[in-house]
Order: structure tokens, then C-alpha cells, then sequence
């Protein structure tokens, strides 16, 4: 009897199996997406394979072949999403009424995107074969510079100055911005407000005391 339980205590006791929860589409899909974005992040378009977003996702190729047609069909659909969302972020941020407040909330609301979706940025920033004139990063930031130029073109015009110039002008003060984003991203100091802050003090005071007709130095006349 004693042996009897002593053999009961002895015996091993085997938990039960959960249930596989098992993904719908959608899921799978969002999955796939998320993965995807981190190795274009991490390695570029051309050294992702579909057999790492597969092993990572721990699915088989023909399920992400099901889902995008391919590596192309991916990326697209990941570069499209980036895209949408660099743009809808900048364009809530610009509520304020003064100009030097807009180009306060753009900037930050760039580097805030920089800050927050670094994986979304390096995809959108890096070269692809496959960008196109409607999705790609300088496509964002022509969005956004055609938004400041409609700011510009009024204040310009306040100003007596020519309004056909304000076009020239925004793209200058994005490329800026997107450019010493790019270089923030990799050094992480000073700090964000200090950036955006710095950046709005060179493009303000450099629009608050513009030449209405500035000539060159160098080449005179010209």
C-alpha cells in the first residue's frame, strides 16, 4: 500500500496543452507587415529575403506569397503605409495661426516621427529601386512643402514680397528640416526641442530679414 502511493507521489504530472491560438487573415497580415518594416529597416529592400519575413513570422513562404505576391508587393505596401503616416502626423500638427508657430509644430512633429517610428523612417529614407514619385520620403516632404508654401506665399505677400518666390523658399526650409532629421536620427543629441528650436531660429530670423531682390556677392549682377 505504501509502495502503491509511494508510486502515485513518484509519478510525474503533465499539464495540460493549450490550445494553438491560430491567426486570422488580417492578423497574419499585420504580422507580416510589422516584420517586414523591421528587416527594410534594418537591411534595405535588396538584402531582405521572403524567407527571412517568413522565418521570423514562423510561416512558410507561400503564406507571405499568398498575402503580398512577393517581396515587391511587401515593401509596397509598408513604404504606402510610412508614407501615409508621416504625412497625416505633420499635417494634424499644423493648427497654429502664426508662422513661426508652423514651422515649430513641423519640425517636431518630424522629429517627434523620427523619435517614435525610427524603423518607419530608415525604410522611408533609405534607396530603393522600387520608390516612386508618389512614395517615396522626398515625395512627403514635397507634400509638406507644398503646405508651407501656401503659408509663405501669404506672408510674402504681406511683406511685399514676390509670392511666386514662396515655392522656392518651402522647399529650402523642408529640405532642411528632412536633412538635419536624417543626421539627428544617427547622433540623438541635443535633444529634440533643442534641434527643433535651433532649426526654427535659422529659417525665422533668416525669413524675418530677407532681401526683397538679394543679389550675389561673387558674381554681382547675375
Amino acid at each position: 500500500m505504501a509502495d502503491d502511493m509511494h508510486g502515485d507521489h513518484a509519478r510525474p504530472v503533465t499539464p495540460p496543452k493549450s490550445p494553438r491560438v491560430r491567426m486570422s487573415a488580417a492578423q497574419r497580415r499585420e504580422q507580416l507587415i510589422v516584420i517586414g518594416r523591421q528587416l527594410f529597416a534594418e537591411r534595405g529592400f535588396d538584402a531582405t529575403s521572403i524567407e527571412e519575413v517568413a522565418a521570423r513570422a514562423k510561416v512558410s513562404k507561400p503564406v507571405v506569397y499568398e498575402h503580398f505576391g512577393g517581396k515587391e508587393g511587401l515593401y509596397a505596401v509598408v513604404i504606402d503605409r510610412e508614407v501615409r503616416a508621416l504625412l497625416d502626423r505633420i499635417t494634424t500638427a499644423l493648427t497654429a495661426g502664426h508662422p513661426r508657430e508652423l514651422l515649430e509644430q513641423a519640425a517636431l512633429a518630424l522629429l517627434d516621427y523620427i523619435e517614435e517610428e525610427t524603423h518607419g523612417f530608415r525604410v522611408l529614407t533609405r534607396e530603393s529601386p522600387l520608390l516612386t514619385a508618389a512614395g517615396s520620403f522626398s515625395s512627403v516632404m514635397n507634400d509638406v512643402a507644398h503646405q508651407v508654401e501656401h503659408i509663405l506665399g501669404a506672408e510674402f505677400k504681406s511683406r511685399g514680397y514676390d509670392p511666386k518666390l514662396a515655392e522656392l523658399y518651402s522647399q529650402a526650409l523642408v529640405g532642411m528640416v528632412a536633412l538635419v532629421g536624417r543626421w539627428w536620427l544617427e547622433v540623438r543629441k541635443p535633444r529634440k526641442e533643442v534641434v527643433a528650436a535651433h532649426l526654427v531660429n535659422l529659417s525665422w530670423n533668416g525669413l524675418s530679414n530677407l532681401d526683397a531682390k538679394p543679389t550675389l556677392i561673387t558674381r554681382p549682377g547675375k
